[in-house]
């Protein structure tokens, strides 16, 4: 009896069912909010039919069209830059295990992660309001924001590429090395094409996290620069309002487009690989 309670396919049927809790304490959330950016009642809880009245009237919103405008480019400017500072941080830690002030600079690198954003927030705050007095700039805006998801986003897509680093045959760009590429052509040549699937995970990584920001974003947005979090966060104080269902619709619709487009990608990528490496196999055998 306790052979068959604890057997191999009860065992399954409990990891099964767990791995289906767990994904309907994600996704379900997200489910109903989606239903419910088509419900024609204004009252979010109480289904009063089907209507597309809300993505009308959010065409027609100019504050939350300009705060989501606004959170995608900082998004985007956030996460190239954090791919390509992260690239070069991991590379000088995984490469160079031995240059005076390593320790220093990797805890650095990695000390945002551990950090509260309230504190790095504050930090910056001051900072920055210490640089305007003395200097005249920046100004509390759009760029400062940039500023403040960078240094979150640089330290996310440091650990993510150096971990891919890390796993790399060290063989290989001696390989090439040896048959004459110089360093700078190892690296374009057979690093970065064995780490573009990290970087492309970093760069979705670091686009999420600054476009889901609040906290940094609320310590150093400026008059005209508020993003889509901070203005959903202030209009739910008043309670939520259908059309920020239907604008987080659409952002759940854009991302997931974009996360099914690099997963496609990846895969397709695999898939050469691995026919590559077969039919170099099979010539080498």
């Amino acid at each position: 009896m306790s052979r068959a309670l604890f057997g191999p396919r009860s065992t399954r049927v409990v990891a099964r069912t767990w791995l289906l809790l767990g994904f309907g304490f994600l996704y379900l959330p997200l489910l109903a909010l989606v239903i419910y950016s088509f419900n024609a009642s204004p009252v979010p809880s109480v289904w009063g039919g089907f209507t597309l009245d809300w993505y009308a009237k959010l065409a027609e919103d100019g504050e939350l069209l300009a705060g989501l405008w606004l959170s995608l480019k900082i998004a985007f400017f956030t996460a190239s830059t954090s791919v390509l500072l992260g690239c070069f941080a991991a590379f000088a830690l995984v490469k160079y295990r031995r240059f005076k002030g390593r320790t220093l600079f990797a805890g650095m690198v990695n000390a945002p992660l551990v950090m509260p954003e309230v504190i790095v927030g504050l930090s910056l705050l001051l900072m920055l309001v210490s640089m305007q007095r003395a200097l005249g700039f920046p100004e509390r805006g759009s760029l400062t924001i940039w500023m403040g998801h960078l240094l979150l986003g640089l330290a996310y897509a440091t650990v993510v590429i150096q971990a891919r680093l890390q796993d790399l045959p060290p063989s290989l760009e001696e390989a090439a090395m040896d048959l004459g590429a110089r360093p700078l052509q190892v690296f374009f040549l057979v690093t970065l094409p064995m780490i573009s699937q990290s970087l492309l995970s970093a760069w979705l990584l670091t686009f999420t996290l600054s476009l889901d920001d609040v906290v940094l974003s609320a310590f150093l947005s400026g008059p005209g620069s508020t993003t889509l979090p901070l203005v959903i966060f202030s209009r739910a104080r008043l309670g939520v309002s259908p059309s920020i269902n239907a604008v987080a619709t659409v952002v759940i619709l854009v991302v997931s487009l974009g996360v099914i487009a690099a997963s496609l990608a990846i895969a397709r990528r695999e898939r050469r690989l691995a026919r590559e490496l077969a039919a170099a196999q099979r010539d080498g055998g």
